[in-house]
């Protein structure tokens, strides 16, 4: 097992973890210097650092650590194995403990578009979590570094979604839109922000057409459309900023 890999993996799933380093061992010691431990709140994920009485101190080292909801500095703790462990053993071994803290911050955008192009690249940058789902293999295959997902029936996935996700709808037109939003309202009805790209006649048309279908008035009422701040020219970069710029606002809303 590769343990970069799997630290890896926890970053893009937006689990926070502490990784143990063995940097130091006098007398005896299960393990030797340079082993490795992942530790996330569920306990122990990948590695050893020795095993027994030893890495369960270090995990509960890290459960601690993990409790803390902003991130901690590297620290090295020294244990007299016999003393400080209650192992047989009398040596000495000394761990580097490093948190890799995670915001969970899931962004999904319906639609890989022109525009829908541009906010990807845009969001890459940021400490999101990023999906984008698209029925078009061919407008799928342009976006690189996210998660992606092609599918000929996008309204389908949103069960496979964190229904506390920011959904952007960017489709090809809200014929298309509008099936998705039925079944976020359906799964993810107290999503933290949902948004479609259009004008205000669109989202007239769109919020009626909802109303028809029965979608409550709470979910019309928090829809956005058109999303992102009233700023920029209709230029896919421009509008892709003012995106951004609303979804930060949101998300900085709800911390």
């Amino acid at each position: 097992m590769n343990l970069w890999d799997e630290g890896q993996k926890l970053t893009q799933s937006g689990i926070s973890f502490v990784v143990v380093t063995l940097t130091h061992v006098r007398g005896s010691a299960p393990q030797d210097p340079g082993a490795k431990i992942i530790v996330t709140k569920e306990g122990l994920y990948a590695g050893t650092v020795g095993g027994g009485k030893v890495e369960m101190a270090a995990i509960k080292k890290c459960i601690t650590i993990l409790e803390s909801s902003k991130q901690m500095p590297p620290e090295v703790v020294s244990w007299n194995l016999q003393k400080d462990i209650g192992m047989s053993c009398g040596g000495e071994s000394s761990f580097l403990f490093e948190h890799y803290h995670q915001t969970h911050w899931p962004i999904v955008i319906f639609g890989a578009g022109h525009v829908s192009q541009a906010v990807t690249r845009l969001l890459s940058k940021l400490s999101c979590h990023l999906i984008c789902v698209d029925s078009r293999i061919e407008w799928i295959e342009k976006l690189e570094g996210i998660k992606t997902i092609h599918h000929s029936d996008p309204k389908t996935v949103v069960s496979q979604l964190d229904p506390k996700s920011f959904f952007l709808c960017m489709t090809m037109g809200h014929s298309h839109d509008v099936p998705i939003l039925s079944e976020i309202a359906r799964l993810a009805p107290d999503c933290p922000y949902v948004g479609v790209i259009g004008s205000e006649v669109k989202g007239i048309k769109i919020k009626k057409e909802l109303q028809d279908l029965g979608i409550s008035k709470i979910f019309i009422d928090k829809l956005r459309v058109p999303m992102g701040l009233p700023l920029g020219t209709n230029h896919p970069y421009e509008i892709a900023i003012s995106i951004a710029a609303e979804l930060i606002k949101v998300r900085d809303q709800d911390l």
